[in-house]
């Protein structure tokens, strides 16, 4: 039988080629391919192949910064746990084979998908920096740190990746995000988003938050006993207590819309708070406000406090002295607040100029956005020729600092004043400022003293009154 020897020969080089590229895999990317030669796995000269028994038990790959713009080949790595890919010029990624991976970084590349779902061992996943718009870790539920900030997601959802430690997704477009079943989270960063509400009741290991730059208008820190870095500068925010944060060292809150702030958590000499630019912020309660570190910001801010309630002294009042008359009172004007008939702004407005005919209390009241104040003063109408007072209180807070008889038609000749044992203790003429309460320039103490009124009449009008300090 004739042999044609030719025929021969060239089918022998086709089948050892095909024998050949069943042992090589394909790395039609140089930089990748001397990447893989320089670890050692390949010789030159370049040649787009690299033998796959060379890679295939290959446990832990670092690639990153070489210039790789495609990774195809990747798929023959079928023992990798550690893949590093970052810093490269990556549009494209296909690791479905690589189902081995528990650590994937390929942060600061090109990519704009990603399927990572056969990646079920996976622990630690970075891949910041890159065009995702959609990324899917619902199958990894063994991340314990998802790195995927500066990408273009709109959407995150972690509800299954109950192991999360860490979880990074600042500078993505997201409007919002549930991490309520994340409760092993310790480092959270959710900065430069939209988001609107963040609920981190369920965190209770939380150290660390940064939720800067969004649209949160509401931020409840009250059961997050560990927190002690806080930065939530740049949202809407109207009130603020983190007084049950005593691990807090760092606050960053500045640029909001703060009417409240309270940071009273018996830690503030080791803190560093910045809460400037909020602009209604009136007061701030601390530990110590004669001992404000001087690392605080803002530094030119004065009123602090040791409970809230104390906010409101710095709401500028009006004060008025209670008035005692026998025909009627007119209001005068006011520099601070507005008057009422009732407390906290309530009841009938009254306006200077306004004629008081009957006894009553007036309340003069003043609002800021942040906060209140309030004072009122007794009009008291009477029909007597004079008046009495039963009781007053020199404390020196401009409110019943004397003891002094008012004397409306001229009735009065002199005024004496007894301790309750007879002794003398003052003489006051007719229409005199009253009575301070002390005796040869020492203050008494608080207790019933007597009087005896002598009218011009020669009428003598004795009785007693209370001094209260």
């Amino acid at each position: 039988m004739w042999v044609n020897k030719t025929y021969i020969v060239g089918l022998f080089l086709i089948l050892s080629n095909s024998v050949g590229f069943s042992q090589n895999t394909f790395i039609p990317d140089a930089n990748f391919e001397q990447a893989l030669i320089d670890l050692g796995y390949d010789t030159a000269p370049l040649d787009n192949f690299v033998p796959t028994a060379n890679i295939s038990s290959i446990t832990n790959l670092d690639v990153s910064l070489k210039n790789i713009s495609d990774l195809t080949g990747i798929e023959d790595f079928v023992g990798l746990t550690v893949l590093d890919c970052s810093d490269n010029f990556i549009s494209s990624l296909n690791v479905s084979q690589n189902t081995k991976l528990s650590q994937f970084f390929c942060s600061n590349n090109q990519l704009a998908i990603l399927d990572i779902s056969n990646l079920i061992d996976l622990n630690i996943f970075w891949c910041d920096n890159n065009q995702l718009s959609n990324l899917n870790v619902t199958q990894n539920t063994q991340l314990i740190s998802l790195v995927c900030n500066t990408n273009q997601l709109s959407t995150l959802d972690v509800s299954k990746n109950t192991n999360l430690n860490i979880l990074i997704c600042e500078n993505n477009q997201l409007s919002s995000i549930d991490i309520t079943k994340n409760s092993k989270l310790s480092r959270f960063h959710c900065g430069n988003n939209f988001i609107s509400n963040l609920d981190i009741s369920k965190n209770l290991s939380l150290v660390f938050l940064s939720c800067e730059n969004n649209q949160l208008s509401i931020l409840n820190t009250e059961v997050n006993n560990t927190l002690s870095t806080v930065n939530c500068n740049n949202n809407k925010l109207d009130e603020l207590d983190f007084s049950k944060n005593s691990n807090l060292t760092i606050l960053n809150c500045s640029t909001n819309q703060l009417c409240r702030l309270n940071v009273k958590n018996g830690n503030n000499a080791n803190a560093n708070v910045n809460f400037s630019n909020n602009i209604n912020l009136n007061c701030v309660v601390v530990d110590n406000p004669s001992n404000i570190p001087t690392n605080w910001m803002s530094n030119s801010f004065v009123n602090y406090v040791t409970s809230q309630t104390q906010c409101n002294d710095f709401v500028n009042i009006d004060t008025l002295n209670n008035v005692v008359t026998n025909t009627s009172y007119t209001l005068p004007a006011l520099t601070y607040g507005n008057y009422f008939t009732e407390s906290g702004g309530n009841g009938t407005p009254l306006f200077a100029g306004d004629s008081i005919t009957t006894t009553q209390n007036i309340y003069i009241y003043n609002t800021s956005i942040c906060a209140t104040n309030e004072s009122y003063f007794k009009v008291l109408i009477i029909i007597e020729d004079y008046f009495i007072p039963k009781f007053f209180t020199p404390n020196n807070d401009g409110k019943h600092d004397f003891w002094k008889v008012e004397d409306f038609k001229n009735t009065i000749k002199t005024i004496t004043i007894f301790d309750r044992n007879g002794k003398l203790l003052k003489q006051l003429p007719a229409n005199s400022t009253g009575w301070n309460g002390s005796f040869r320039g020492q203050p008494l103490a608080s207790n019933d003293y007597w009087y005896a009124i002598t009218l011009n009449t020669g009428e003598t009008i004795k009785g007693h009154f209370t001094l209260k300090r």
